[in-house]
This record gives structure tokens, C-alpha cells and sequence, in this order.
């Protein structure tokens, strides 16, 4: 690889760092620290960027060539995981209001056991007796974290779990419903079609269940002007983590980014530990390096299978 080339990877790299960890981090400072409690109305703003920028980059900036949507059928697939994506994306900003990012990500690293279960239930899809093996390390790291975990609270932890579920469901029902080649999106043209379908779903769920939400956040926004470029800058970074994830898997490997992936979640850890000082212990740490390792061992073993 040309020394530019190298350049570009490392700073692509460092922005789906900084984009994916910031979106993490500014959600658990506005829905706890900052006190503006409404995950629905937060994640319907980044649903409406989402759509937004995704129309911006595809039809107006090429980054992708678009792909349209060819029946009523496969449109109908994209409304079911959308749905599913958006109750992904509002569990885990909920379990942010209750849970350390810390902790958040322990829980979120077991998307390969929920994937492995989903997978053999829907699919019928059996992996090597090894690769279920490796799943053990994955789950008992977290019973050993919820049990080290000072601030462990079972809302937020049950939100959690049903996020990290969602998002395994998601990518199986998207192996399944778009597995057709007439009918295969990548992942920017399915965002584009999927956000717009999210705020959709979004806007009354959150005028039903936040009430008054408009009303407060305007109010806040009088008050304090920040909270404005907080939710501005918070949404275009949900849109970012989409983007560079796309972007990355398209310029390294596929061991790179499982590598890359695994040590995003510790580098968050770390670095949501530094900034909101929750308290850990020694348990819950070792813990989380076990789900860390069963991954890492899960990732081996299906790599190995194929």
C-alpha cells in the first residue's frame, strides 16, 4: 500500500473511531448528565440525519451508486428491519440513561451469541460444536460484569440485552429478506431507505410516550443554546458511524475490522471511565476482558469453519 494510501486508511480509521465511541459518549452525557431524558425524540433526530445525509451522499455526492427499491415486496422487508432497527437504537439510548457506557458495552459485545441463536432458529444453520464452544467465555463474562457492576440496575440492563438482541436480529432477517441478487442493498443505500421509514415510526411513539417533548426542548433551547448544537452535532455523528463503518469495511480486511472492532469497545470503556468517573471494580473489569476474549475466540473459530 502507497504511504498515502496508508494515510487515508489510519484517518479513516481514526474518524469511525472517533464517530462511533462521540456518538456513544454524547448519548450517555445528554440522556443522564445533561439531563434531557427522551431517548425516543433523541434517536428519531438521528434517524431524520441518517435520511438527510444519506440522500446528500448518495444522490448528490455519488460516495455510492444508488440502488433502487424494486418491488412493493422488498420494500416491505426494508419497513420490517427498519422497525427492527429503530427498536435497536432506542433500547440502547434508553439503557444509557440507566447503565455506564462501561457496562453498556460488556452487554453489547455478546451480539455474536444473540447472532448464533437467531441464526440456528430462523436458518436452521448449524456452526462447528467449537464455534458454540467459544459463545460460553461470551455470556459468562457478563453474568460475572452484572455481578461486579456498582451501578448494575435491571431496567437498563433488560434494555440493553433487548438492543444487542435487536441488532442480531437485524442482520439475520437482512441475510434472509434481502438474499435475492435483485434485491441486495449495501449498507448506505439501505440506511437511506430505512431512515426515513425510522422517524416514520419515531415521531408518534415519542409524541405518545415523551410528552411534550417539543415543547421542553424548545423551552430548554431558550434557556440554553448548546442544547441545540449537542443534538446537531450528536445526529450527524449517528450518521457518520454508519458511513465510516461502510467505508472501512471497504478499505480493510475483514480480520481488520473484527481486530479493529473488538478494540473499539475497550478503547470506549477506557475513555467513558475517564470522562463520566463511574465506578468499577475488579469483577465487573475481568468480566468484560472474558466477553472480550470469547469474541475474539468465537470470531477465530468461524473464521477457521469456513
Amino acid at each position: 500500500m502507497k504511504p498515502t494510501g496508508k494515510l487515508f486508511t489510519i484517518g479513516l480509521i481514526t474518524f469511525w473511531y472517533s464517530s462511533n465511541i462521540g456518538v456513544i459518549l454524547l448519548n450517555k452525557y445528554l440522556l443522564s448528565n445533561y439531563g434531557f431524558k427522551y431517548p425516543i425524540f433523541l434517536t428519531m433526530c438521528h434517524m431524520t440525519a441518517c435520511s438527510l445525509l444519506s440522500y446528500i451522499a448518495i444522490v448528490w455526492l455519488k460516495v455510492v451508486p444508488m440502488q433502487m427499491v424494486r418491488s412493493r415486496v422488498q420494500f416491505a422487508k426494508i419497513a420490517a428491519l427498519s422497525a427492527i432497527f429503530c427498536a435497536s437504537v432506542v433500547s440502547g439510548n434508553i439503557s444509557l440513561r440507566y447503565l455506564p457506557v462501561s457496562f453498556n458495552q460488556a452487554v453489547g459485545a455478546t451480539t455474536p451469541f444473540f447472532t448464533a441463536i437467531f441464526a440456528y432458529l430462523m436458518t436452521f444453520k448449524r456452526e462447528a460444536w467449537l464455534t458454540y464452544v467459544t459463545l460460553i467465555p461470551v455470556v459468562t463474562g457478563v453474568v460475572i460484569a452484572s455481578g461486579g457492576e456498582p451501578m448494575f440496575n435491571l431496567f437498563g440492563f433488560i434494555m440493553c440485552v433487548g438492543a444487542t438482541a435487536a441488532r442480531a436480529l437485524k442482520t439475520v432477517l437482512q441475510g434472509i429478506l434481502l438474499s435475492s441478487e435483485g434485491e441486495k442493498l449495501n449498507s448506505m443505500n439501505l440506511l437511506m431507505y430505512m431512515a426515513p421509514i425510522a422517524v416514520v415510526c419515531l415521531i408518534p411513539a415519542a409524541l405518545i410516550m415523551e410528552k411534550n417533548v417539543v415543547g421542553i426542548t424548545v423551552a430548554l433551547a431558550r434557556e440554553d443554546l448548546s442544547i441545540v448544537w449537542y443534538l446537531l452535532f450528536n445526529s450527524a455523528l449517528a450518521y457518520f458511524v454508519n458511513l465510516t463503518n461502510f467505508l472501512v469495511t471497504n478499505h480493510t480486511s475483514a480480520l481488520t475490522l473484527q481486530v479493529l472492532g473488538n478494540a473499539k469497545g475497550a478503547v470506549a470503556v477506557v475513555i467513558s471511565i475517564l470522562i463520566f468517573r463511574n465506578p468499577v471494580s475488579v469483577t465487573g473489569m475481568l468480566g468484560y476482558c472474558l466477553t472480550v476474549i470469547g469474541v475474539i475466540l468465537y470470531s477465530e473459530a468461524k473464521k477457521r469453519s469456513k
